[in-house]
């Protein structure tokens, strides 16, 4: 967070900078109040950047994690996110961890990701039943039977047009 604070400000600085130089080669006719004016619209245009583009810088190319899911939402104190609702979580699965046993084939292992917006990512680990169009979470008492089923699980229903449901079954046949 100290990190976004210093670049706000560096970004203000700058704009405010280019002005001084915009001043000087022409005449200095700029009033005193345009500075310090820059600093402020540097600082809110670098906010605003970061908080829209943060879901992009999560999830880069070549990163382990596919995006499956984004909530966006809109908020009375930033009235232009109502034109255009702001990502505020990402829900994805890590390549890493996707498993799938050659006698269950339907059966597919992911650990699911949830990021947001400063706060720490949190993930679980679960299996997918892409046929029943159910989740397993792997919890403790949770076993994996040398068949490849699962004993002592609580299978969860899903939709089966759920996108995480269908982000693990694709990376199944992907």
């Amino acid at each position: 967070m100290i990190l976004e604070f210093i670049a706000a400000l560096t970004s203000g600085v700058a704009l405010m900078g280019v002005l001084i130089i915009a001043n000087r080669m022409t005449g200095r006719r700029m009033g005193s109040w345009v500075f310090p004016a820059a600093v402020g619209l540097g600082m809110l245009a670098y906010s605003v950047w970061s908080e829209y583009s943060w879901a992009g810088r999560a999830i880069m190319p070549g990163s382990p994690y596919v995006e499956v899911s984004r909530n966006h939402n809109s908020v009375w104190f930033r009235p232009w996110t109502y034109l255009w609702p702001q990502v505020n979580r990402i829900i994805a699965l890590d390549r890493r961890h996707e498993r799938t046993h050659p006698d269950q084939p339907q059966l597919v292992q992911a650990r699911v990701v949830r990021m947001e917006r400063w706060i720490p990512e949190s993930a679980f680990m679960a299996v997918f039943d892409c046929d029943a169009a159910a989740l397993a979470p792997l919890i403790e008492g949770v076993e994996l039977m040398p068949d490849g089923t699962l004993s002592g699980a609580e299978w969860v229903p899903m939709p089966a047009d759920d996108p995480i449901l269908r982000g693990a079954c694709a990376l199944r046949e992907g």
